[in-house]
């Protein structure tokens, strides 16, 4: 398998539409694989086709820290959402950088894995924001469109939680 190239913002290819897979071909099972493969590398928990150049509707996630639990979704729609979470999103097309999103808490999503079964689940917290953020680049859009308040440097948001949470650890070990 290959790493793929990721587009970042400003080409013109992450604006426009993917188009529905209609069946799972060898290029098909080959890109999922780059895809993961990519994102992976990138340090990313999701990718979509377009990021990669791909104007197809497949998306990857994987949000797990052990890496082995990816979610491959061919075709995906949300059926249901509901409750609100807010909080920082960065995006590999959109390097260094995150803003704050507010999106639904919950999502019921429909999709078809790489045999074209179909297949619903209910996501919540962190997968539910991870699966809308991935679910807008099918359609063309990324998730600065949603930004509240502007982007911001991840190296500067780092190194504020690092000292929160060193201001934390101090905090506790006085009492």
């Amino acid at each position: 398998m290959a790493l793929r190239t990721i587009r970042e913002m400003g080409d013109p290819v992450l604006e426009k539409k993917a188009k529905t897979i209609k069946e799972v071909t060898p290029r098909i099972r080959a890109l999922a694989q780059d895809m993961l493969e990519t994102m992976y590398d990138s340090g990313g928990v999701g990718l979509a086709a377009p990021q990669v150049g791909i104007l197809k509707r497949l998306v990857v996630i994987d949000i797990t820290e052990e890496r082995n639990e990816p979610l491959t979704m061919l075709n995906p729609e949300i059926l249901e959402q509901d409750g609100v979470q807010t909080g920082y999103e960065g995006c590999l097309s959109v390097p260094q950088k995150v803003g704050i999103v507010t999106r639904p808490n919950r999502v019921v999503v429909r999709y078809r894995d790489l045999e074209m079964n179909e297949w619903e689940m209910e996501a919540e917290e962190f997968l539910a924001r991870a699966i809308c953020h991935e679910l807008d680049h099918l359609d063309g859009h990324l998730y600065v469109e949603k930004v509240e308040g502007g982007l911001r440097d991840a190296s500067e948001l780092e190194e504020e939680q690092e000292k929160e949470q060193d201001q934390e650890e101090e905090h506790s070990g006085a009492e």
